[in-house]
């Protein structure tokens, strides 16, 4: 027979999945490794099976830790669901928000809604990471992702929270010394400095533009998961790139950079994207519509 778990272990297991270490665990619960790894011990003795594979260095899901990992996920959030659903005159959302986005969105944009939003909102606890790569929402342990470009998962529900768009840009110095694009099959022989961004395919760009969408293959010296960085090495004269207007619009208006091909754009826009069991979370919800406020002001 198995004994019933307790919902403050099953809470602590996911944690230590997420994290993928008892030390980085205890860490950020503000306890001891001896805690985490008595707790844990407590669990699969309830269960009866062995939940993790230890090593010197990371822990890792068995096939059995796999399985109650997953039903631990869905009685957690079904548990705060419920909270939720009873506490319905509940003046403020509460509780852990865990929030993902790429890194240069959230320094200029996310993070600064989301110091307002705690302003409004004191009893909401937000972490916030930023993340230039794809994200397993429900594996990481993410309640949102708040993504520029498409959103392909079926699993996921999405909201979008600003209209958005790349345009071609470079620098004047650039120009000077390589001339000025007069068309996008001519992107193939200047230098483009390339973003390994999330949802597009590295070495190539889609615009859309007077004869529709157009895929051109680019190429250049330089390259880089950072858009920021990207950005700097556009303005020292290293190439062209496709950035959001929202990144580059104020360097086009200062000169530093040059609006190329203008008839062309990506259509990239911003969502909130969350696992579909989550979407009825008063949290989630409360931040996702300021988000979408917030985002509407500022342009």
């Amino acid at each position: 027979m198995i004994d019933k778990p307790q919902l403050d272990d099953l809470q602590l297991f996911c944690t230590v999945v997420r994290k993928s270490s008892f030390a980085a665990t205890a860490r950020e619960l503000g306890v001891s490794n001896a805690y985490v790894s008595k707790r844990i011990a407590r669990l699969e003795d309830s269960l009866h099976v062995r939940l993790l594979h230890r090593t010197t260095r990371r822990v890792s899901l068995t096939e059995q830790g796999d399985i109650v990992h997953q039903w631990a996920l869905r009685i957690l959030e079904d548990v705060e669901q419920m909270g939720e659903a009873v506490s319905s005159a509940r003046a403020e959302p509460s509780g852990l928000l865990r929030l993902c986005t790429s890194s240069g969105f959230g320094r200029n944009r996310v993070g600064p809604a989301l110091s307002a939003l705690a302003l409004r909102y004191p009893a909401l606890h937000i972490e916030l990471e930023l993340l230039d790569r794809p994200v397993d929402l429900i594996g990481e342990g993410f309640h949102l992702d708040i993504r520029i470009g498409a959103v392909d998962e079926p699993n996921l529900i999405s909201r979008r929270l600003a209209r958005n768009r790349r345009v071609l840009c470079a620098a004047p110095s650039y120009l000077a010394g390589h001339g000025t694009p007069q068309s996008l099959a001519e992107l193939a022989t200047h230098r483009c400095i390339v973003t390994r961004e999330r949802d597009s395919q590295f070495g190539q760009w889609t615009l859309h533009g007077p004869q529709g969408t157009e895929t051109i293959k680019i190429s250049g010296p330089l390259s880089a998961n950072n858009g920021e960085i990207v950005h700097h090495w556009a303005i020292a004269g290293h190439g062209i790139i496709l950035r959001s207007l929202w990144d580059v619009g104020p360097s086009i208006a200062r000169g530093d950079l040059v609006h190329l091909l203008p008839d062309y754009a990506q259509e990239v826009d911003v969502w909130a994207v969350s696992p579909s069991r989550l979407s009825t979370s008063a949290k989630v919800r409360v931040c996702v519509e300021f988000l979408e406020g917030w985002l509407a002001k500022a342009g």
